[in-house]
């Protein structure tokens, strides 16, 4: 298992769901954490509460629908973190439900893409060349197991260009010490995922921790945190190894 300590872990929509999990899962391992949000006010409870842990935290905020902000909050945490080792990409947004799928706006793609697409995209090209240069880092980027929902269209596709970008990347990446693969953190009762979900959000641990702990050079993996739920961190990861 890959050790965490001292290094510096950036979790994009890390105030609430997911997100505060997946941070406080990192900081429990020893990462310091550069938390993300639209405000600095939405993760100051949560930067106190796993500063506890003995961690350095940072916070940043920024509409990742705005690429000028992107940058801007991109030029904080580095500023303040110096580096960044691991990369969650876990913020988006779902668009509206619609119930005729063929009365989506054209809006509703733009903003998909924008958020989910573009800034990861921009995210991942400021961060992922230092990686290379210091020959270690690891990019979890969220998608999602959605399918046959063409109510959702707009989220659903702009998932799978995600998951395009990734697999993309996999030859460029071989043999060099950064590895980046996709996190199905699965259909959890958050803002985005709704109160009827299955789930609750404590349960994308230990699973969503598992592509940042692998040392085996893999990039392009597809990893669904609810295969791990119920397992202790030892046995996600060795659960993982097998796969």
């Amino acid at each position: 298992m890959t050790s965490l300590l001292g290094k510096w872990s950036l979790v994009t929509g890390a105030s609430r769901g997911v997100g505060s999990h997946l941070s406080e899962g990192l900081a429990k391992l020893g990462s310091n954490v550069i938390l993300h949000s639209r405000e600095l006010s939405h993760t100051q409870a949560l930067a106190t509460r796993i500063g506890r842990h003995g961690v350095n935290v940072v916070t940043v905020s920024g509409e990742l629908s705005d690429q000028a902000q992107v940058d801007a909050m991109l030029d904080a945490a580095l500023k303040q973190a110096g580096r960044i080792d691991i990369l969650y990409n876990n913020a988006a947004i779902m668009t509206p439900w619609k119930e005729n799928p063929w009365d989506i706006p054209a809006e509703d793609f733009r903003a998909s893409f924008e958020v989910n697409v573009i800034s990861l995209a921009r995210i991942c090209y400021r961060l992922v060349p230092p990686m290379l240069a210091r020959k270690w880092g690891r990019v979890i980027n969220l998608t999602s197991g959605i399918m046959n929902e063409p109510n959702l269209t707009a989220y659903a596709i702009s998932k799978a260009a995600v998951d395009k970008f990734v697999r993309d990347f996999v030859p460029r990446l071989a043999g060099t010490g950064v590895n980046m693969n996709l996190l199905d953190p699965g259909w959890l009762r958050t803002d985005l995922g709704g109160p009827r979900a299955p789930n609750d959000p404590s349960t994308v641990l230990p699973g969503a921790l598992v592509p940042a702990l692998l040392d085996n050079g893999e990039s392009g993996r597809f990893f669904r945190a609810q295969d791990y739920a119920g397992l202790s961190l030892e046995q996600a990861l060795e659960k993982a190894r097998l796969k």
